[in-house]
């Protein structure tokens, strides 16, 4: 849906520019300036990079990042996603400025003479820009904020067409102008998206989200999480290569761990629709490719809903196919993504492994009487045995078809003999038959 244009936002984004450009400068030259004071200074190239083609024409792209950064701040279309995009930026810049000064690498290659308009671009370029500040990639990690605001905004198959064309040529271009070597690349584009992931456009950053978990289970889980991702990372250190690509799922499982510990199922950053934000779905990639091969695998030998009740069945979160019986589906499931076209879809994420509290309990119930007058209703998360088991019987309890929290239980195990529901789900459960029990006294005065 096309948002409505703020008015003035032209002299907000200049004032922006005003701010990031002699900083970008400033920061980048001491950077520059202060590496090449140390004798510390290594660098991370692989054997096969010898075979990178030098193609002068690509500085044409290269430098077009420079237009484009401008341009991006007549884009927005409300002061919040002009912010955001400014806040990106600048976040990208502090990350990057910082990872060079603590760890500073150099290029290695020995650029030759060129002649002709693309050498003198070279040497304008050479006149401010060393060989040093090399990972993560701050011109790859830029490219990636700009190149979001960008496709915000872009209509039309063709143009959509040349927009990803081009700024993927902005990519390469950093290879084929032997301005770095191929570690800075993924670096910075893992750099930038932690950007886009810290200042979405729609929700709160998870920094306004940062609150210390009180639940056992939820530190636990991110220490599991957090002994995958150390383990993740010294494989790549200390194995190198190929191996570096464990940095990848080091970082994913980083995030998962910090979600559970600080910020919640917002941490994943699920939209109203199912599917996850961009930077989310790049960041978190392998996580949530072992976390969907991990449903598949739990729920192969029983993969289909189970009717609870009239109306209602319960299950994992399914495919379009699996779909196609529910007119409505409530979606519990924090980390996977669900894109059902045509369907009166909800989505209440919430943690994976954790008993949902009170107050989801309350939620999901409305919920679930609310979708419920659309037709069949499927409820479903990962494996459809707790989270959405849970809800279930919040909704049983609330709608007066389950006077207690274990006839719920039997309900609901009597159609799916897999559910898990612990001590910590009957607490959530009996929390609510008490404020509802509250209520009605209140009520009754």
């Amino acid at each position: 849906m096309q948002v409505a244009r703020e008015t003035g936002l032209w002299k907000r984004g200049v004032l922006w520019l005003l701010l990031l450009a002699p900083l970008f400068f400033a920061s980048y030259g001491f950077a520059n300036w202060f590496t090449a004071q140390r004798d510390d200074v290594g660098s991370l190239v692989f054997a096969w990079e010898s075979a990178t083609p030098l193609w002068a024409w690509t500085i044409v792209p290269y430098w077009s990042i420079d237009l484009l950064y401008g341009l991006s701040f007549l884009l927005p279309a409300t002061r919040r996603e002009m912010d955001r995009h400014a806040l990106r930026l600048l976040s990208t810049q502090l990350i990057c400025i910082a990872c060079f000064l603590l760890w500073p690498l150099r290029f290695t290659f020995e650029r030759p003479e060129l002649s002709g308009f693309f050498g003198w671009m070279f040497d304008v370029l050479m006149g401010f820009d060393k060989p040093f500040n090399q990972a993560p990639s701050l011109h790859i990690a830029l490219l990636v904020v700009i190149w979001v605001m960008f496709a915000r905004h872009t209509r039309g198959v063709l143009l959509r067409g040349l927009l990803h064309g081009w700024m993927a040529l902005i990519g390469l271009s950093v290879l084929t102008t032997w301005q770095h070597h191929f570690i800075d690349v993924p670096t910075g584009a893992l750099a930038g998206w932690l950007c886009v992931w810290l200042w979405p456009v729609e929700g709160r950053s998870p920094l306004q989200q940062l609150r210390l978990a009180r639940e056992p289970q939820r530190w636990r889980l991110a220490l599991r999480y957090g002994l995958g991702s150390v383990i993740c990372a010294s494989l790549a250190v200390n194995l190198g290569g190929a191996w570096l690509w464990l940095l990848w799922p080091c970082a994913s499982l980083l995030l998962v761990a910090l979600n559970y510990a600080l910020f919640g199922a917002v941490g994943f950053q699920k939209r109203a629709d199912g599917s996850l934000g961009s930077a989310s779905t790049w960041l978190l990639a392998p996580y949530l490719l072992g976390a969907w091969i991990n449903s598949r695998l739990w729920t192969r030998r029983h993969p289909q809903p189970d009717q609870v009740v009239d109306g209602l069945w319960l299950g994992r979160v399914p495919s379009e196919q699996e779909a196609a019986p529910f007119a409505a589906v409530l979606d519990l499931s924090a980390e996977l993504p669900v894109r059902l076209p045509g369907k009166a879809y909800r989505s209440l994420p919430l943690l994976d492994l954790v008993a949902p509290d009170t107050e989801a309990c309350r939620q999901g119930a409305a919920l679930i009487e609310e979708l419920r007058e659309q037709g069949p209703l499927l409820v479903c998360c990962a494996l459809g045995y707790s989270r959405s088991a849970t809800l279930v019987a919040a909704w049983l309890l609330h709608s007066g078809r389950a006077s207690n929290v274990e006839q719920a239980i039997e309900l609901i195990r009597a159609a799916r003999p897999q559910i898990v529901l612990g001590e910590a789900q009957r607490q959530a459960l009996q929390g609510l038959l008490q404020s509802a029990a509250s209520l009605e006294v209140a009520h009754g005065l």
